[in-house]
């Protein structure tokens, strides 16, 4: 396969991975859109507070989900001139903006519940029946949504697409603590009123803990920190498999958006000439290439074996 073919292939993937990507945002943004409106009227009108705090996650969930799909958009831009390596660093970004949002929610969250809490939250009255309803609807809805967004981003390796397959999980956690403080409300009456802003803000933590994880690992590539040992020892053995490969000297790989980056050091018998040495590390590049282990550029330098010492 000539360098050619190989970097359309390359290109034809991120493009068929991120509108595969965008799919998935576009599904979530359009139920994040309604869930927003149902919880913010359903709150207000059932007097919960943990319910109007959950439809203001779910807005921030909203511009989280179009920050991510505008970023998918940019990241499949092909290399150019002044950006050689891609633009898939906004992938990455992406990532990162969707976990402080997370975060953000998350302290909203509390903000809300301990203001209610050290307020006062007992002179107002209970949550109506009907606000428990609509939260059992929205866990249900928003687990199926992060099942499916996990699922789907197996096959697009997006680490923005799995912050926001979080987001849903998040939410969900936060509407079941808020239902069973609802119930609680209910069940125990005026004394116990205050008892969803208490679930609202154990839900934080969770929420938290969350944003802290995608965030790391959003800034980890941004940071190009070595891909995993698993994804290393895959392409070593590819390469290693080529003929005219001694072995792998070193191995290299970050993540740059939805694909990798690769520079390997490649052991070949000391006396090859140039043009073999060439030729090895070509064929190392086109194996890698047409791998499956989502390359968009393989760097390959090529090292001479020690020689084999022979013991008389």
């Amino acid at each position: 396969m000539s360098p050619e073919s190989a970097a359309c292939r390359v290109s034809a993937s991120i493009s068929e991975r991120a509108a595969a990507g965008r799919r998935v945002l576009a599904a979530g943004l359009l139920l994040n859109v309604f869930l927003a409106l149902v919880k913010i009227s359903a709150g207000w009108a059932g007097h919960s507070d943990a319910l109007i705090a959950d439809g203001l996650e779910s807005t921030l969930d909203v511009l989280s989900s179009l920050l991510i799909w505008l970023a998918l958009k940019y990241a499949e831009r092909p290399p150019d001139s002044t950006h050689p390596y891609g633009h898939g660093k906004m992938e990455s970004l992406a990532g990162a903006g969707g976990a402080l949002l997370l975060l953000a929610a998350g302290l909203l969250v509390a903000w809300n519940s301990l203001r209610e809490i050290t307020g006062g939250a007992v002179d107002r009255p209970p949550p109506a029946p009907f606000t428990l309803g609509i939260l059992i609807g929205v866990v249900i809805l928003k687990e199926g949504l992060f099942r499916y967004a996990k699922r789907r981003n197996h096959g697009v390796a997006s680490s923005a697409l799995e912050a926001d397959a979080w987001h849903h999980r998040s939410d969900a956690l936060t509407s079941l603590a808020a239902g069973v403080g609802i119930l609680i409300a209910l069940a125990g009456g005026q004394a116990f009123v205050s008892a969803d802003d208490w679930a609202a803000l154990f839900s934080c933590g969770i929420i938290a803990w969350n944003g802290a994880r995608m965030f790391r690992g959003s800034l980890g590539e941004l940071l190009d920190e070595q891909a995993p040992q698993s994804t290393i020892d895959r392409i070593t053995a590819c390469a290693e498999g080529v003929p005219g490969v001694d072995s792998v000297e070193k191995c290299r790989v970050r993540k740059s958006g939805l694909t990798l980056l690769a520079d390997l050091h490649v052991r070949v018998p000391g006396d090859s000439t140039v043009s073999s040495g060439h030729r090895v590390s070509h064929l190392v590049k086109d194996a890698l290439l047409e791998g499956g282990h989502h390359l968009s550029d393989v760097t390959v330098h090529i090292e001479p074996s020690e020689p084999r010492v022979c013991g008389h």
